[in-house]
C-alpha cells in the first residue's frame, strides 16, 4: 500500500509561485511511485488566525475549517511543505496551519521544498523545523531549495527543473519513504 503524501502549499498570498512547484512535485511523486500524493493548499482551507476556543491537543474542534484541515492532515503519512521565505522566516500561513492541530501531525516525517531569493528559502526551511518537532513531526534533512526562483519559471508560468533539482527531489522522496515506514508502527499505536 502506498503512503499518502500531503504536498502542502504554504503561501496563501495572491500571485504566489507555490502552486507551480507543488503541481510539479505532485507529478514527480506520482512517477516516483511510492506515494499517493495529495495537493493540500492551505489557502483552500481559509484558516483565520487560530480561532478555536480549545487547545488543539484536545481535538475539540468547533469550526468547520478546522475539522476539514484536521481530516486532511490526519489522512497523511508524510508531508512536503512547499515553503516560501518571507523576511528570513517561514510564511505565517504555515505557522498558523501547524498551530491549529496537534495529534494529527504526530509521528509523520516532513521535508521542505523551499524557494526564495539568494538563499533559496533555506532560512525558512530551518526556521520551521523546531515548530514541526514541537507537534511530533520528524523533519528530515533532505529537501529541495530553489534560489532566485523567478528565474526558474518559464514565460508560460511553468517550472522546468534542472537535473540537480530532480535528483534532490528523488533523494527527498526516498528518505521520506524510509522515515514514513519507520514511524508507521507509532502512527498505528
Amino acid at each position: 500500500m502506498k503512503h499518502r503524501l500531503n504536498i502542502i502549499i504554504g503561501s496563501t498570498r495572491p500571485g504566489r509561485a507555490g502552486p507551480v512547484f507543488a503541481h510539479w512535485l505532485d507529478g514527480f511523486a506520482r512517477e516516483h511511485g511510492k506515494f499517493e500524493p495529495a495537493l493540500t493548499d492551505i489557502a483552500a482551507f481559509d484558516l483565520p488566525i487560530l480561532d478555536e476556543p480549545h487547545h488543539p491537543r484536545l481535538a475539540k474542534y468547533e469550526k468547520d475549517h478546522t475539522k476539514a484541515w484536521s481530516k486532511a492532515i490526519d489522512a497523511a503519512d508524510a508531508f512536503v511543505f512547499v515553503a516560501p521565505e518571507y523576511n528570513y522566516f517561514v510564511a505565517p500561513a504555515i505557522v498558523n496551519a501547524v498551530d491549529y492541530l496537534s495529534r494529527e501531525w504526530k509521528y509523520k516525517p516532513a521535508a521542505i521544498f523551499s524557494y526564495g531569493g539568494v538563499s533559496g528559502g533555506l532560512r525558512a526551511a530551518q526556521a520551521v523545523k523546531p515548530l514541526l518537532t514541537s507537534v511530533g513531526v520528524m523533519p528530515i534533512p533532505e529537501g529541495v531549495a530553489l534560489p532566485l526562483y523567478q528565474k526558474l519559471l518559464e514565460s508560460d508560468g511553468s517550472f522546468r527543473p534542472s537535473e540537480q533539482v530532480q535528483g534532490g527531489a528523488k533523494a527527498m522522496l526516498d528518505e521520506l519513504l524510509r522515515w514514513s515506514e519507520a514511524l508507521k508502527p507509532l502512527r498505528a499505536g
